[in-house]
């Protein structure tokens, strides 16, 4: 049941269609990963939590902090009134974000962030010398009627971050880093195929992968 829901979430030849477009340009085997939840929370100096640039769109957060006390208090005293705040359930706020991106100001990882977070359909895609973040659009549609898959950021070696499969973190050269996370089991049955503990990555699939 739940891979048939996968399935609809991002419904077939959309990885392909990625794959396509980035391997012919880098002429190399690449790794192509679904992106999964893109509300990021940020720690970096001259931003918001939610990664707005501190200063700027002052009204626009201003009516969010509003309707964020609103909403926050309903979900509160509708999840106490059902037992959520007696122990017997997991506590927290319903907009509180989890800091995925680190790093100085000015932070490398932050171009790839704040696109990647606008993104209706973002995909990590990987070779042995290269890093994008492409956008799809949403994936929810046929791919007929989809858009042509657009590469929102690239970088290549020395410029482009490491990649961490076992922890799902990218940290570029200058110590900045994105902690991303995968759609679903489908995105991370497609990873074991290709990683290998600790640290082995078979570009064009583990010989031992089930076909």
């Amino acid at each position: 049941m739940e891979d048939k829901a996968e399935k609809a979430l991002v419904r077939p030849g959309f990885r392909e269609r990625v794959e396509e477009l980035v391997a012919a340009q880098w002429r190399e085997p690449v790794i192509v990963l679904r992106l999964g939840d893109t509300d990021l929370g940020f720690d970096v100096p001259g931003r918001r939590l939610d990664g707005t640039v501190k200063g700027k769109r002052l009204v626009r957060r201003f009516f969010w902090n509003v309707f964020r006390g609103i909403g926050g208090a309903f979900v509160y005293v509708f999840a106490l009134l059902n037992g959520a705040g007696s122990g017997g359930g997991k506590g927290g706020h319903p907009f509180q974000r989890e800091i995925r991106v680190k790093g100085p100001a000015n932070a490398m990882a932050l171009e790839p962030a704040d696109r990647v977070r606008k993104a209706s359909g973002p995909w990590l895609v990987c070779s042995p010398s290269a890093i994008a973040m492409v956008d799809t659009g949403s994936t929810y549609r046929d791919l007929a009627d989809a858009p042509p898959p657009e590469i929102l950021w690239q970088a290549r070696k020395p410029q482009a971050p490491a990649i961490d499969f076992r922890k799902r973190v990218l940290t570029w050269p200058d110590g900045s880093s994105f902690a991303f996370t995968l759609h679903g089991r489908t995105e991370e049955r497609y990873l074991r195929e290709r990683f290998e503990f600790p640290d082995t990555i078979h570009w064009t699939g583990r010989p031992d992968a089930p076909r």
